[in-house]
């Protein structure tokens, strides 16, 4: 009987392949969760200093942060942490609102009509998420500078919305594109054949089909503007400021355990978000 001599060595390898690869997998899990992991223990710290690992836990810093929230601590730069939320909710409500108006179209004419310039179109779209964005806050800026002395136009929210608008366009886009992909141009054929208009077509087959991929883009408009810190650093004022801006502002002498518990609350937020709409998604046709 004559044995294998690459057997051994085969699944030898193969195992050596598989411990490799398991490794490197539980690196890359360690280096994004151990941040979010230290944060979220933190904030069940009982102590009064942030030694880590915690000698005690409590709720304390949870129930100091609702109480922060609700009486509009304003220690975060003159500014209410009430106030920062609300206007942070009203910077991604017109973040969301322009990004799905603007890239519904897009996206139509990029999958139907697209020719050489929709390579062009997509790369420029997502150079954003490439760019250094200290120096696209600093353009930001400049502009908003200028208007502001030009035409004595405050631009409000808007300041803060719009180089919002500018990160979370790809995300929508991309989205968007992802659900166009999977409808076929002969549902609109079939509509026209019907009597229906091209316009009718799209708004009455086309768009209920993208319901998966708006809420989604939509979604990721959400976190991006609420989680957004770099260009609101550049751009807020006084009467314009964001929760991450507060949050900032708390901490610049010292750390405030508090920042950590509403940190918590916040990823659990965009935990849960990313989650239902995964679900939403995946009965409707996984898209990401």
């Amino acid at each position: 009987m004559m044995l294998d001599p690459h057997g051994l060595g085969s699944r030898a390898c193969a195992g050596s392949f598989r411990i490799t690869m398991l490794a490197l997998a539980a690196l890359g899990l360690a280096c994004a969760a151990l941040p979010v992991l230290v944060i979220v223990v933190m904030s069940f710290s009982g102590g009064t200093t942030l030694d880590f690992p915690p000698q005690s836990l409590s709720l304390r810093w949870y129930e100091a942060a609702f109480d922060v929230l609700r009486s509009g601590d304003g220690d975060g730069g003159g500014t209410g942490a009430l106030d920062a939320l609300l206007a942070s909710l009203g910077v991604c409500a017109i973040t969301m609102i322009l990004s799905v108006t603007a890239c519904l179209p897009l996206a139509y004419l990029l999958v139907r009509r697209g020719g050489a310039w929709r390579v062009w179109t997509e790369q420029l779209f997502g150079l954003p998420l490439v760019f250094p964005l200290v120096v696209l806050g600093l353009a930001y800026l400049l502009m908003a500078e200028t208007l502001a002395r030009g035409t004595g136009i405050e631009l409000g929210l808007w300041r803060l919305a719009i180089p919002h608008l500018t990160l979370a366009l790809p995300f929508v886009l991309r989205n968007v594109m992802s659900a166009m992909h999977g409808i076929g141009p002969e549902l609109e054929e079939a509509a026209q054949t019907l009597g229906a208009p091209p316009w009718r077509a799209a708004i009455d087959v086309v768009l209920p089909l993208l319901k998966p991929g708006v809420i989604a883009g939509a979604v990721f408009a959400f976190i991006v503007s609420f989680n957004e810190f770099t260009l609101s650093f550049f751009l807020y004022t006084v009467d314009a400021s964001t929760l991450p801006i507060w949050m900032f502002s708390r901490t610049v002498s010292s750390l405030d355990p508090t920042t950590l518990a509403i940190a918590t609350l916040i990823i659990a937020i965009d935990v849960a978000l990313i989650a239902c709409v995964d679900r939403f998604v995946a009965r409707q046709g996984r898209l990401f």
